[in-house]
Formats: C-alpha cells, sequence, structure tokens
C-alpha cells in the first residue's frame, strides 16, 4: 500500500484544498540571511536565449538559528564536484548523490544541535538548499523548465517530475512500513526534506516510488532521481529565447 501526500505552498491563494501546508522558515530576523549571501553570478544570455560561453549560474546562502549555522552554495553549471559536511552521514551521502548526479558543484557545511536530534540539521539545510537553487535559477531565462526522471536501484524505483515554476507544491508517495532508521537518519525526514527544499526553490514536485523493499534503496533512488530531474529541468534550451511561460515570468 502507498501513501499519497500533496502539499501547497501558494502564497496569496493561500492553501489548496484538500491538501496539507507546510509552513516554510523565513530568512529573516534572528536567525536571517546575512548581507550578500544571495548571488547569481555571471548569468548571460545572447539574444534573449542560449547560454553565453562560460556562463555560472551559483546561489549561495548562509543561514543561522540559535539551532543551526548553515552554508550553501551550488553552481548549477558545474561538473559534480561536492564538498558537503552536516553530521548525519546518510544525509550526507544523500547530498553526494544530489551534486553528482546532477552535475551540480554543491558545497554544504552545517552544524546544527544534534545533541537533540538530526531533524533541526536536516530541515535548516534542506531550506537553505532550496532557497540557494532559487537564486542560482535567477529569472529563469532559457531554461527547459520542466523535466523528468525515473532511476532504479535494485529492487526500488523511484519517478521524478519538475516543474521550476515559482508555484510550490509537492506531492509525495513511497512505501509504507520502511525501517523507521537508516543510521541515525530518521527516514520520515525523507518526505520533509522534499517539503522544506520545494517551499524555499518554489517548485512542483512529484516523487513516486511505486515499490522498493530497502529503506537505504527507497531513499537513495529518490535523491538520484530528483538529481536528474533538476538537472534537466534547470539546463539551458538554446532554442528557448525567454522565459517559458505564457505570462512571461516564472
Amino acid at each position: 500500500m502507498t501513501a499519497v501526500h500533496g502539499t501547497s505552498f501558494e502564497g496569496g491563494g493561500g492553501r489548496r484544498e484538500g491538501v496539507a501546508a507546510v509552513h516554510g522558515t523565513s530568512f529573516e530576523g534572528g536567525g536571517g540571511r546575512r548581507e550578500g549571501v544571495a548571488a547569481v553570478h555571471g548569468t548571460s544570455f545572447e539574444g534573449g536565449g542560449g547560454r553565453r560561453e562560460g556562463m555560472t549560474r551559483v546561489g549561495r546562502v548562509e543561514r543561522t538559528t540559535k539551532e543551526t549555522s548553515v552554508v550553501v552554495e551550488i553552481n548549477l553549471d558545474g561538473t559534480g564536484q561536492v564538498d558537503v559536511s552536516t553530521g548525519v552521514g546518510f544525509y550526507d551521502h544523500m547530498l553526494d548523490q544530489l551534486g553528482r548526479h546532477g552535475l551540480f558543484d554543491l558545497t554544504v557545511k552545517t552544524d546544527g544541535d544534534l545533541h537533540i536530534d538530526t531533524h533541526h540539521t536536516i530541515e535548516d539545510t534542506s531550506l537553505a538548499l532550496g532557497a540557494a537553487f532559487k537564486q542560482a535559477l535567477g529569472d529563469k531565462r532559457g531554461i527547459v523548465r520542466f523535466a523528468n526522471a525515473s532511476v532504479p536501484l535494485d529492487e526500488s524505483l523511484a519517478q521524478v517530475t519538475v516543474d521550476l515554476s515559482g508555484r510550490p507544491f509537492l506531492v509525495h508517495t513511497e512505501p509504507e512500513g520502511i525501517a523507521p532508521m537508516i543510521g541515525t537518519y530518521d527516514t520520515t525526514m525523507t518526505r520533509h526534506i522534499l517539503e522544506s527544499f520545494v517551499a524555499q526553490a518554489q517548485i512542483a514536485l512529484h516523487v513516486h516510488v511505486p515499490y522498493g523493499r530497502n529503506a537505504h534503496h527507497i531513499v537513495e533512488c529518490q535523491f538520484k532521481a530528483l538529481a536528474r530531474a533538476l538537472r534537466y529541468a534547470s539546463e539551458i534550451d538554446p532554442r528557448q529565447t525567454g522565459i517559458p511561460s505564457t505570462k512571461g515570468a516564472l
């Protein structure tokens, strides 16, 4: 049996009927975003579309609260170079999958209150990662926008579809009754990682694992498929002459 959970994060329109809202953490106040931490570096386009030689899309976020201190930097046009340290071994392993299979250069440094548990560390890192991804996309001019990827890992299969729409929404399914822990990683955090990332990245994301047995495989194939889908959706389409939306903005 598979449970389906839809999460809406719409702004002025509020929560959609029949879905659960997740309250995203803002980057303001005492734990807010530090000066100069958000940047898209060197983004340029030829004739409103296409990518110029040497273009680099980079987002960087530093986030400090009483619970965690997080630094995330992501280069969407990288080669999959990853330097990650959160203190949660399996989560580090999943972030490594995200960077390497997405061909994103990814740096993550988190110092969290692991003496309590791993929740704040994982949540705040995911929020910062989503914010950095959004920053790196810039105005989304020339991107593919929509993408999907299916990735197997032995007996498990993950199917991910993404729309870099500017409207946060998550649909997530995975087999019920999987092992509750992988090392110090609480497997119920997988959905919350995606919720947190989606809330800040402002994307629509559908992640489905129709079958699987091993908890490690079930979680890992989701991150690998997510990496591929994000990579394909954020790539520059040489035929795209502007922002891929009839509204003219995403």
